[in-house]
This record gives C-alpha cells, structure tokens and sequence, in this order.
C-alpha cells in the first residue's frame, strides 16, 4: 500500500488520486477567484457584482477572455508594451474586466479606468491565491 501526505493509507491508483488533488485545485481556485472578484467589488466602488453566483460566472468569462483574447491583444500591443516597460499590460488586463462586465448581467464596472484599477487589485489577490495554492497543492 502507498503511503500519502493526505490520507494515512492510500487505497486509489497514484493517478488518480492526483487528478484528484488537480479537479480540487481547480474548483478551489474557482472558488476563492469569485470571492476575491467579491472583495474587489467591497473594497471599489468601481466594480460591483449582484451575487457569488454572477462572481462565479465572471471568473469563468474573465478565464475565457485570459486564455484566449489577450494572448492576441499581447501580441498586437507589444511595441507599446515595450516601450510603457510593460504598465500597458494593466490597460489590457482592465480591457478584459471591461469586456466581461459587457457579456454579464451580474458584473457592473463604472468605465475604463474603473476596470483598469478594479483589474489591478483582483491581480493581487489573484497573486496571492495562487501563492496559497501553491503551498496547499505541492508540485512533486
């Protein structure tokens, strides 16, 4: 028997215990994204959002629109991206906050550079969620 950091014996295959761990990740990680979504929405009154439920779809919309919009936005802007030494990177990031806040009935941003700042404190906490997942979910 395999012995885990998490449950005294392990009884499951190594691989599926470790998608496992990996679907938990995920959700927990959805999860505390709409909670900080939530406390950027408490702490500015640039941003508001209706419910954990809207929180919830805005984190997948802002997903979305990170995997698969601003990859080209990065790459159309990267002459200004160079020369703001990188700052215009906020711009983008409050374009997708803004872009979400257009698709969704529950997420409210009052304009462009209430996005762009709501988009700086949600990157924090996002930074900080990821450093707490990091601790809890070990690469090995």
């Amino acid at each position: 028997m395999l012995h885990c950091r998490f449950m005294p014996v392990c009884t499951a295959p190594v691989p599926l215990l470790a998608a496992m761990l990996d679907s938990m990740k995920i959700l927990l990680k959805w999860l505390l994204n709409a909670g900080a979504l939530l406390l950027v929405a408490a702490v500015f009154s640039g941003v508001q959002v209706e419910s954990f439920g809207s929180a919830l779809w805005a984190v997948v919309v802002i997903s979305l629109l990170n995997t698969l919009v601003r990859p080209v936005l990065i790459l159309l802007t990267l002459p200004v991206t160079l020369i703001t030494v990188g700052l215009f990177l906020f711009v983008i990031n409050g374009l997708m906050l803004w872009s979400a806040s257009g698709m969704l009935g529950g997420l409210h941003v009052a304009g462009f550079w209430a996005a762009v700042w709501g988009a700086i404190l949600y990157s924090l906490l996002g930074l900080a969620i990821e450093s707490l997942l990091a601790r809890l979910f070990p690469q090995q």
